[in-house]
């Protein structure tokens, strides 16, 4: 399991998959703002790709995250679009409703830079997110993260267009005193 302040990063288990899909993936107006895609149904018992973890696939890696305390499932976590040549890799999470506003976005970011940064040797770590996702924004950029643009109405959202910025984090500035951390 990567470790961080106050949540872990582990394998994505069986009894994840109904309370992800319920908490997060259920919430229509939620998917619709992580997904990139139009939210759709999928049938209960369906192997959902969204949370079904394929280890064959050598793009994206997916993590659960629970809380170090206890245990807890709090959400998901992901490197996706990873590109072995370029050495970069995006980040991707979702917390479940009752995990936000506590800090764990900022906790999972760092543990997803400390697994892309340490443990897979990138280069190049990169966040795109809802111009008003204020709570991702601000988790990217305790971990370094900088606004390297904004692209503007990129994101059809619930019937409307909305901005994308767009944030990166180089292994270089990662490191910066030598420790591994920001």
């Amino acid at each position: 399991m990567l470790k961080g302040g106050k949540v872990g990063l582990r394998a994505r288990h069986d009894e994840d998959i109904p309370i992800l899909r319920a908490e997060l993936y259920n919430d229509v107006v939620n998917a619709a703002r992580s997904e990139g895609g139009p939210w759709r149904p999928v049938k209960p018992g369906t192997k959902d790709p969204r949370l079904v973890v394929d280890e064959a696939q050598e793009g994206s890696v997916s993590f659960s995250v629970v809380e170090l305390a206890g245990g807890t499932l709090v959400g998901t976590a992901n490197l996706w679009g990873i590109d072995p040549h370029n050495r970069s890799a995006h980040i991707g999470l979702g917390l479940l409703p009752s995990a936000r506003g506590q800090g764990y976005g900022t906790d999972v970011v760092g543990a997803l830079c400390h697994y892309g940064f340490v443990v897979r040797s990138l280069q190049r770590l990169q966040i795109e997110t809802l111009a008003d996702n204020v709570a991702m924004l601000r988790a990217a950029e305790r971990n370094g993260f900088v606004r390297e643009g904004v692209l503007r109405s990129s994101a059809w959202v619930m019937g409307a267009f909305l901005d994308e910025v767009l944030l990166g984090l180089l292994e270089r500035d990662y490191r910066g005193d030598g420790t591994g951390t920001p």
